[in-house]
């Protein structure tokens, strides 16, 4: 299910359709079905998807001519781009100059044991997971990149503006119920806040 805030944060960074837009780790499909529901020519790529609607080739391998797209979106994708510093380039290749960028991330940089512990806590198969809080950490850490690597690989294609921060943990197999509950220990200084979401504009 398409997380409704996610939804709003996508709709209001793109240009208007019928943009041509490249979604970056389409998984099954839903945003770019969304998306070309909303009026938007949509390309949806994922090396991993099984989906017929979406194209299973890396970003870095994708044929397009360059400058052929309005805007890209990727959400909760880029942290497992790979090679990373040539798939950025590839995107900057593709995107039109002054086209959008639109990412919604992880930030795990943030993400620490405060966020594994109350994650695992309200995890369904808690029992079958007998990772630490400082496994799961030290894991992720190590598997995906870093917000800030994403950031710098991508500057020197795309003027990028400031991250707004906020929940993301509710989003990750937990139920869309906790969003509040996780908003509000953000405010109060007891959880990290460890979504990122960032739009930037082709140089």
């Amino acid at each position: 299910m398409l997380d409704a805030s996610m939804m709003r944060f996508v709709l209001g960074s793109l240009p208007p359709p019928p943009a041509r837009v490249l979604e970056v780790g389409a998984g099954d499909g839903e945003l770019a079905g969304a998306l070309t529901s909303a009026g938007y020519d949509v390309v949806a790529i994922d090396p991993a998807s099984k989906v017929p609607s979406v194209r299973p080739v890396a970003l870095q391998e994708l044929h397009e001519p360059r400058g052929s797209f309005d805007a890209a979106v990727a959400v909760l994708s880029m942290h497992h781009v790979e090679p990373l510093t040539e798939s950025c380039r590839r995107l900057g290749e593709i995107v039109r100059p002054a086209g959008a960028l639109v990412l919604d991330e992880i930030d795990f940089d943030c993400f620490d044991e405060r966020a594994a512990r109350w994650w695992l806590d309200h995890h369904e198969p808690v029992k079958a997971d007998t990772s630490s809080p400082a496994e799961i950490v030290n894991f992720l850490r190590h598997h995906c990149h870093m917000l800030s690597s994403v950031a710098a690989a991508l500057k020197e294609w795309f003027e990028l503006g400031p991250p707004t921060r906020g929940p993301y943990l509710y989003r990750w197999e937990l139920s869309p119920t906790l969003r509040d509950t996780e908003v509000e220990l953000i405010a109060a200084g007891q959880l990290p806040a460890t979504g990122a979401r960032i739009v930037g504009a082709r140089r």
